[in-house]
């Protein structure tokens, strides 16, 4: 019995079905994605979703959808699925739909009639091409397969519609044809490992609905195209294998590079495996560099989340040589001292005033894996030392500022520079230009960490300034923070308030290796966030007391990024938890620790299955909400699960 698995009775319940979703993702940033039952409900879902380099490199949907038919004794059964405009389904093959399993790879059984049938998905691990193995494991008669692809040939964030432009004529490949409906796009090649017919009638389908898309606020209704029809016919027992990719294949090589790839899967059989398989499904590599993407399916590679979960997703499976690529690619994008938050090339995005000095508390995590201080101080000093040269000189432009106190005054109009950065009509959705409680506590400790290497291995060439630097820092910090009224940090300060929202960024204050918080404070916030802020999903980003809280994160993009920072539980909060827990605490803290991750097994079989979302709602059920599948979600659980199993319960 499959790990993640889901029967008849799941599969025919379409309010059931329509809810899980699942993605798969190859090193060539390349995805598939789409619910258990095939039904595309976002506009990021598609069969194959490709970079396309002549568009900076953004992912395209290709293929959207391919539409089996069976055929016997000249009645016809579409298994297919798609929800169209006035709420129609047509056709409705999951009612066709038996069973739907993920290890070790999506497979799909159908039966109808006498005729039992199954498909499977895999994609190459580097290559930007999908295999699908179409197997027939009952059939009393003659019987014929005849597949329709519907081509999209657009952006992800992006809708396409029925046009004249669209080039729909086609060339004969081996087994198949090669298509690219405009100009710029990598061709789309359809072939099978076996001679088929195909009968080519261009089409446009219109008004495909996408329900999730709709809900939040978006277009979602679009056309695809449907070039023509493959037919063959199939006998029990046999199957065969269709390669959907952007170069031509080998026909006669298409099983052998089925099998192949089936091997190198980790069986998704338990609930640490499922998190290995989604924590691989994050890393791109092209020539010379691997980056994370930060959530799937619409997120690319940024900042921030990389040093965040580069840890939990690298360092936690044992992984050393993965953590030292990914972050080296990253030093190589560093400039004036700061690191990029988001974006590439001329889009490139350097608005944030913590993700730099997350690099330094990745850096600590890789010592405290692996114990190679003096590799860290060999080969990362330098950019270290960029970075708080960079912050102590300030950048006007990007609104980061050290004043005469030795805190970071951070403050840009119209942007928000930490990690709560919902912008809405040009205002920042939760305020917090000034000196932000988080930003200033990782200032501090990227400080003392790098006195440390430089005592430790005798470089003191700028110990001085940067020792009193450190206690000015320090006991500003205390000053600004904390006062005899609250038993918890302030969240900001600026020139006209002071607010003491209970938030998580005091967590992260309280969490790291090098704080000025007397542990008597970390205890006292430890407690405020355990009473307030803890949920069995994460963090919550505000408390319920307080009258801003939104609990449920859905709806348009006004009302959903009101609650994004405003309530919404987000589980990468869960390492600097886990992080003052331990410190304070040492052994006794691993059973609840431990109950922690175990909660999130059933997070499995919900919103993207054998993964963990974006973010939860605030309340109960806690329900599943953004990505389908988050890097710093993910590795974040994966992390705890280290710590837990190898009773790593000190810091460095």
């Amino acid at each position: 019995m499959s790990y993640i698995q889901f029967d008849k009775k799941h599969l025919t319940n379409l309010k059931f079905a329509l809810r899980k979703e699942f993605v798969r993702t190859n090193r060539s940033g390349s995805y598939a994605s789409s619910t258990i039952i095939g039904c595309n409900t976002r506009k990021y879902h598609g069969l194959l979703v490709v970079p396309q380099p002549n568009f900076g490199n953004e992912n395209h949907v290709l293929l959207s959808s391919l539409d089996l038919t069976v055929i016997q004794h000249d009645a016809s059964f579409n298994l297919g699925i798609h929800k169209y405009k006035g709420g129609e389904y047509n056709p409705k093959g999951h009612k066709y739909m038996r069973e739907y399993i993920s290890d070790p790879i999506p497979k799909i059984t159908y039966r109808v009639g006498g005729v039992v049938l199954s498909v499977e998905s895999v994609f190459s691990d580097k290559k930007a091409s999908m295999f699908l193995k179409y197997t027939l494991l009952e059939a009393k008669s003659k019987t014929i397969f005849r597949i329709k692809p519907l081509l999209a040939f657009r952006n992800i964030h992006d809708l396409t519609h029925a046009n004249t432009i669209a080039d729909t004529s086609y060339k004969e490949v081996n087994n198949g044809f090669k298509m690219q409906l405009y100009p710029g796009f990598t061709p789309l090649y359809l072939q099978f490992s076996k001679a088929v017919d195909y009968i080519h009638h261009p089409d446009w389908y219109s008004d495909f609905e996408y329900m999730k898309e709709i809900k939040r606020g978006y277009a979602g209704h679009e056309d695809l195209l449907a070039p023509g029809d493959f037919e063959f016919a199939i006998k029990k027992g046999e199957s065969v294998i269709l390669q959907a990719g952007i170069k031509e294949g080998v026909p006669s090589t298409f099983s052998r590079q089925f099998s192949l790839q089936l091997k190198k899967r980790v069986p998704r059989d338990s609930f640490k495996n499922n998190l290995i398989n989604a924590s691989q499904q994050f890393l791109i590599e092209q020539v010379g560099k691997t980056e994370i993407a930060a959530g799937l399916p619409w997120k690319g590679s940024w900042g921030r989340d990389t040093f965040v979960s580069l840890p939990g997703l690298t360092l936690a499976l044992g992984d050393e040589k993965k953590f030292i690529n990914i972050l080296d690619t990253w030093v190589a994008k560093q400039q004036n001292g700061f690191f990029p938050n988001k974006g590439t090339g001329d889009e490139v995005d350097f608005y944030s005033a913590d993700t730099s000095l997350w690099f330094f508390w990745a850096l600590q995590k890789y010592i405290y894996y692996t114990a190679k201080d003096q590799l860290v101080w060999r080969k990362y000093a330098k950019p270290m030392l960029k970075v708080l040269e960079a912050y102590k000189n300030g950048k006007p432009e990007l609104g980061i500022q050290m004043k005469p106190n030795g805190l970071i005054y951070a403050s840009k109009e119209n942007v928000s520079l930490t990690w709560m950065d919902a912008v809405l009509f040009g205002k920042a959705v939760t305020p917090r230009a000034g000196f932000a409680v988080e930003i200033n506590a990782l200032w501090y400790n990227a400080i003392a960490f790098y006195l440390s290497l430089e005592t430790k291995f005798k470089k003191k060439d700028h110990s001085i300034f940067w020792t009193d630097q450190l206690e000015k820092t320090g006991q500003s910090f205390l000053e600004v923070f904390t006062d005899i009224k609250h038993n918890y940090l302030a969240d900001f300060v600026n020139e006209s308030e002071e607010c003491w929202d209970v938030r998580p960024n005091m967590l992260i204050a309280a969490s790291l290796n090098f704080s000025p918080l007397a542990d008597e404070i970390r205890k006292s916030i430890l407690d405020v966030v355990k009473q307030e802020l803890l949920t069995p999903r994460g963090i919550r980003s505000l408390s319920p007391k307080n009258p801003k809280y939104k609990s449920k994160y859905e709806g348009n993009i006004e009302i959903r990024d009101n609650s994004y920072h405003n309530g919404a539980v987000w589980p990468w909060l869960l390492v600097p938890y886990a992080d003052v827990f331990f410190y304070l605490y040492g052994k006794g803290a691993i059973g609840e620790i431990q109950a922690i991750v175990n909660r999130f097994e059933e997070e499995m079989f919900e919103h993207g299955i054998g993964s963990i979302s974006e973010l939860y709602n605030g309340d109960p059920p806690y329900e599943g909400k953004g990505g389908v599948s988050q890097a710093w979600s993910v590795s974040a659980i994966l992390s705890l699960m280290f710590r837990v199993e190898n009773n790593k319960t000190k810091q460095i």
